[in-house]
């Protein structure tokens, strides 16, 4: 890296600030005048706003994508002595949500060309814990990985089978596409999270619940606000604070009117890595009739000594890079007494030979040419 040269940053909120300054600022002004910082109106604006997007009924904001994974389950009283099966190879919030309601984590592996949850994997879990006896089957939950769509046609055939609950966790993929249609309304709830890097992301914590049932909606808005009624002092049972801010509100309807152009430029930004890597690194598989939102561009290397040797030639060049996962959740300390030892080697080697490059819509195209040619080396 030249002296003259700057950094490529791996997610740029500055530059993001800059170029969506005045519309920002007025969103929270907006705020700040009325004061109803707490369920604002923007909090309604911006959930109607995102049911329209993805074409669902419902839709409910709550305070973090954790949280609306929480309220998911707690609704459908998942708790002690129930399995919840789920990919092995994502964030630990996935499975954080059933151990703190009392739940058991089931881990499973998942393709090694897409990164998402394998079916046939899970329908053998799903056999061998009903075989132990031990816990009983209760919720499948799919993760949208680095924004592509997971295997949704198989697992909603398998949660029907075998009369479980499907959550999809779609923290990193909203703006993603299936088959023509936004994602959203691939199982029965969707969760979403708006944590500064995702691809809608705000600036702190947020979330939201997607949903076509007008009475799970109904109860996740009594949970996200300690179980109350019809009155804010009835009580009708034992919820949470889960709310989502206004001000984050504010903030995701501006960005909400420039999404469909940050969208295009990730999807820009990605087609010229996948150019000028092909020949040098792995990278990306798409899934199939699918459209990426691109909150994660993870390439493989042949293993962890040539991902060691990459992300050190990177960091002199001046170009960042991260790596999800560097260990599967069945190899986190706080997961590993949860796990029943099935051998995952799917999830266990992508940690060890995955890299992710910057990919954001505020990357120019000389920085893009600057990530392709330090990789390139």
């Amino acid at each position: 890296m030249s002296a003259a040269e700057k950094p490529v940053a791996f997610l740029d909120l500055a530059a993001q600030q800059k170029r969506l300054g005045p519309v920002l600022k007025q969103r929270v002004d907006a705020v700040f005048e009325h004061c109803r910082f707490v369920m604002g109106p923007e909090v309604a604006e911006l959930e109607q706003r995102l049911a329209e997007w993805c074409g669902a009924a419902e839709c409910v904001g709550v305070s973090s994508g954790t949280d609306a994974l929480q309220i998911v389950m707690m609704a459908e009283n998942i708790g002690r002595g129930d399995a919840v099966f789920l990919p092995a190879f994502t964030y630990t919030a996935t499975a954080e949500v059933p151990l703190v309601l009392g739940a058991t984590p089931v881990f499973v592996d998942v393709d090694p060309d897409t990164f998402q949850i394998d079916p046939v994997h899970l329908r053998a879990r799903i056999k061998a814990v009903r075989q132990a006896g031990r816990l009983t089957p209760r919720a499948i939950v799919g993760v949208d990985l680095f924004g592509q769509p997971a295997p949704w046609a198989e697992l909603r055939s398998i949660a029907e089978e075998e009369g479980l609950f499907l959550l999809s966790d779609c923290a990193q993929a909203f703006g993603a596409a299936l088959n023509g249609r936004p994602l959203g309304r691939e199982a029965v709830a969707t969760t979403l999270s708006f944590f500064p890097s995702k691809p809608l992301g705000g600036y702190g914590d947020g979330g939201a619940i997607l949903t076509d049932d007008p009475e799970r909606a109904e109860l996740y808005r009594s949970l996200r606000t300690h179980g109350e009624g019809k009155t804010r002092y009835q009580v009708m049972r034992t919820g949470m604070n889960g709310r989502l801010d206004t001000i984050q509100a504010a903030v995701l309807l501006a960005k909400l009117d420039f999404f469909k152009e940050d969208l295009a430029r990730r999807e820009h930004v990605a087609r010229a890595y996948d150019t000028g890597l092909k020949e040098h690194v792995q990278v990306p598989v798409r899934v199939a009739d699918s459209a990426s939102a691109w909150a994660v561009y993870a390439v493989l290397l042949k293993n962890q000594a040539e991902r060691e040797a990459m992300q050190a030639r990177l960091s002199a060049k001046g170009v960042p890079s991260a790596i999800y996962y560097p260990l599967p959740l069945h190899r986190q300390p706080a997961y590993q007494d949860h796990h029943d030892g099935e051998a995952l080697p799917v999830s266990d080697d992508l940690a060890t030979r995955i890299l992710a490059l910057p990919v954001h819509p505020d990357l120019t195209d000389a920085e893009v040419a600057r990530v392709i040619a330090a990789v390139r080396g």
